[in-house]
């Protein structure tokens, strides 16, 4: 098999009807489009360090899809028992239900697959701060490994 060869960041090539994206940047970016749904790829960027966690976010009209396949992170929710923290193992599909506020927190290698319906990122987020006790609740919960 021909080894495929990026030239940018964001390189897309067309082989033989099968279609190839790469993302290498921080950050997130959508990558495949179907009529109604998208895959993108989020890569680490400052806002997934610890220090940085100051808000969390929902989609009130689609679940979202989070693949850990590169890394490690953290996946957060709200409850009503409390904030609620998962340790994402890779290759593992990590539905998140629609309305459901949560954010990641990650090592500077991570990426992770996002699977949601089309321009969520656009129309359907909702943002908000986390509460001086979900900022507890969440420094209590995480692995030894995000502590450090």
């Amino acid at each position: 098999m021909e080894d495929v060869l990026f030239e940018t960041q964001s390189d897309i090539h067309d082989r033989f009807g099968i279609e190839v994206f790469q993302w290498e940047d921080q950050g997130y970016k959508p990558l495949v489009f179907s009529h109604d749904w998208q895959v993108a790829l989020l890569n680490w960027e400052p806002i997934f360090d610890l220090q940085n966690a100051k808000e969390i976010e929902r989609h009130t009209q689609t679940d979202e899809v989070f693949v850990l396949w590169r890394g490690r992170a953290v996946l957060f929710v709200s409850t009503p028992q409390g904030l609620k923290v998962e340790d994402m193992i890779p290759g593992v599909i990590y539905n998140v239900r629609k309305g459901t506020w949560h954010n990641l927190l990650s090592t500077r290698d991570a990426s992770i697959i996002i699977v949601e319906n089309r321009d969520t990122h656009l129309y359907d987020t909702e943002i908000r701060p986390l509460t001086e006790e979900e900022q507890h609740q969440l420094k209590a919960a995480l692995p030894s490994w995000l502590q450090t």
